[in-house]
């Protein structure tokens, strides 16, 4: 558990609103900055790491966009060549031998800034932080963890104190308007041990606004997304957020006409889809101007869409809707948290009314957009039995779209946290497991375990199949692959990954020389056996989820008024038989039917359909039913049963299928 640090008298803790620029001297002829985005240690210590990410860093660009500033104005001195490397540990390695060559080259500083580190990746942050220090690097951190803890305990924590006296400097706040000045003293060789910025957050007029490196974005499955946070702030007053004890109640909004150049030049690096990654978009006084200045670029020719976080009231704001709409929303990310009043009041967070849910969900459905929402599980009068309940309302009468669950954890930087340790409360003393999906502290209805299985069997019940093909049979032709796609996301991520999709990847990649220090390095034969299995293991799982996507596929892509009725007639005809297998007239017969129906429907003659279109190809069940009676054939030994000729055909006939939808989600993701 963590408890307040008393005020140390011996330690410079020193703490400013802001510094002087001074030009670097004349013998300083280059600053390598090295941003990096450290990631987390799983629960056996390795790092995590995957071949391709999903959330690009919204920090990374803003810290991006701030120096791109500073090189601009040469505030540092025309002489300086200034070099930025962004460094997200998600998707790859720290560039060991090419910090410590900068840092050791004469006339040149080098300093690793390690950006946005939230609480779970704290303690690999740490890790770096002090590896780096003892090697005279000079060494940054900041971020929410930081943030959060220096914002509530002010006269410091030991692991702020521990940061300070190996010689790391710590950076509470934001740095809008102060990143030239940190620079400065960087060149200068001045930094401070802690510089706090909360007391005076930076208004966002006319600051620089986040960059996406086109480099940095092909280390992610989906090349096209980009960040930007418009606003920063909430009004609201959730005492389970950091965000009002960080970013402050008081909403700091960005003007459009800084937008504009910015999503031009993304445009034309490829990026047309956007994540505003504000706390809550609605509340920006400028979301007007903004939506506008969309809606204006693609009346010029171009298809910007995006996604936004929202309350749940935010659908009564007059004009909100629709302008999203002719923006091109394609999602609203809305915190409902939770459906039970109690547990809402017991939160602080008043504004949302559960019985007005159901009627915001319609609302953006009506205007063709897809409801994301938010949800916590762990508040007080949560049970196994609610919470199961909870997730079928969520997915059956509300007809939310997605659902992302989460563990309640009392966050560094929250007014929970601060109650608890002030309580003396018991919390988990690792900060790596404050992930949202580990049980951090104790749950007066729960046991820990009761409450993970609680939490992983939300994820289930919502992404059944079912519950899928229902969303996505009523999702909107120009959001259906958006919708899909997260689909693909959240599900290897929670079966495949075992980890919570906004802090996973596509195919892990484990080092066994990657583990967290104070943890023994297992012997070679042993980590190669153990990870053979889990390879295997991800393998069946991704092998088998890819044959439910493909079943999710068939049941729900687009047809015509005549493919439907058929699709219809066949269903019906297969719970008759109780078995998928039709002859040449079943078709006949359901065309005929469904053609006297819709009288203006084309024409086709069924006898000659080409049985591997796609336009006749209804379900995979048939395929997966004789692969499933020839396994058992198989390892019965009973080889004479199988029928070969069959096996052959409906092998070729499940490769084009495959090959279909792997190249149908190879151009969406491009």
């Amino acid at each position: 558990m963590v408890s307040p640090l008393p005020v140390l008298e011996d330690k410079t803790l020193f703490a400013r609103g802001d510094t002087s620029i001074t030009p670097a001297p004349e013998e300083i002829s280059r600053l390598v900055i090295y941003l990096v985005k450290p990631s987390r240690y799983d629960d056996d210590g390795y790092l995590v790491r995957h071949w391709r990410g999903v959330l690009p860093s919204n920090t990374l660009s803003c810290l991006a966009g701030l120096t791109d500033d500073v090189v601009q104005r040469k505030v540092l001195g025309e002489h300086l060549k200034i070099s930025t490397v962004l460094v997200d540990e998600s998707v790859e390695r720290m560039p060991r031998r090419k910090i410590l060559a900068d840092a050791g080259r004469k006339g040149t500083r080098a300093v690793v800034c390690l950006a946005g580190v939230q609480t779970n990746q704290f303690a690999r942050a740490t890790d770096i932080a002090l590896e780096y220090a003892s090697l005279g690097v000079r060494v940054m951190i900041g971020g929410f963890h930081v943030s959060g803890m220096t914002a509530m305990f002010p006269e410091g924590t030991p692991d702020i104190a521990r940061l300070t006296d190996a010689g790391v400097t710590v950076v509470a706040g934001e740095v809008e308007d102060r990143w030239a000045a940190l620079l400065s003293d960087v060149v200068n060789d001045r930094l401070q041990p802690l510089y706090n910025f909360l007391a005076t957050p930076p208004e966002l007029k006319r600051q620089p606004v986040p960059r996406v490196k086109r480099s940095y974005m092909k280390r992610f499955a989906v090349s096209n997304l980009g960040t930007i946070d418009t606003s920063r702030g909430c009004p609201f007053a959730c005492t389970f957020c950091t965000i009002i004890n960080v970013q402050g109640r008081k909403m700091r909004c960005r003007e459009a006409s800084d937008l504009r150049n910015t999503i031009i030049e993304n445009y034309n690096q490829g990026i047309n889809f956007y994540f505003f990654t504000d706390d809550n978009f609605a509340r920006n006084k400028n979301w007007e101007s903004i939506l506008d200045l969309i809606i204006d670029l693609n009346n010029e020719g171009r298809h910007i869409t995006f996604m936004m976080q929202i309350d749940v009231r935010a659908y009564k704001i007059p004009g909100f809707v629709e302008k999203s709409k002719r923006a091109g929303c394609s999602q609203v990310f809305v915190g409902m948290e939770s459906i039970n009043p109690d547990n809402l009041k017991a939160a602080g967070k008043t504004q949302n009314d559960v019985g007005d849910y159901a009627h915001m969900v319609e609302v953006w459905h009506d205007a063709g957009v897809a409801v994301h929402v938010g949800y916590i599980i762990g508040f007080p009068f949560d049970t196994p039995e609610s919470v199961a309940d909870d997730v079928r309302r969520l997915a059956d009468e509300m007809k939310v779209d997605q659902a992302s669950f989460f563990m309640l954890t009392p966050l560094p930087g929250s007014v929970d946290h601060k109650r608890m340790v002030e309580n003396g409360e018991e919390m988990d003393s690792d900060f790596n497991r404050f992930d949202s999906f580990h049980a951090a502290t104790n749950h007066p209805r729960m046991t820990k375990a009761q409450w993970f299985e609680t939490y992983q069997r939300a994820w289930r019940d919502f992404y059944r199949f079912d519950r899928m093909r229902a969303i996505m049979r009523r999702t909107p032709r120009r959001h259906y692959w958006n919708v899909f796609t997260n689909f693909m996301w959240y599900k290897n991520s929670f079966l495949s990954e075992d980890a919570h999709p906004m802090v996973t990847g596509f195919i892990r990649r484990k080092k066994r020389c990657e583990r967290r220090p104070g943890m023994p390095r297992e012997e070679r034969w042993s980590y190669f056996l153990n990870r053979l299995r889990e390879i295997k293991k991800e393998l069946v799982t991704r092998w088998s989820l890819s044959r439910e996507l493909q079943e999710l596929w068939l049941q729900t892509r687009r047809r015509t008024e005549v493919e439907n009725r058929v699709a219809d007639a066949l269903h019906e005809l297969a719970l008759q038989r109780k078995r998928i297998r039709f002859r040449i007239e079943d078709w006949k017969a359901a065309y005929s039917a469904a053609q006297a129906q819709v009288p203006s429907a084309w024409k086709i003659v069924v006898a000659k359909v080409n049985v591997l279109s796609l336009r006749w190809t209804y379900t995979r069940q048939d395929l997966d039913n004789f692969w499933r009676q020839t396994r058992r054939q198989w390892e019965c030994r009973a080889f004479h049963r199988i029928n070969w000729p069959l096996a052959t055909w409906y092998a070729f006939r499940d490769a084009v299928l495959s090959l279909r939808f792997a190249l149908h989600m190879a151009l969406r993701l491009q």
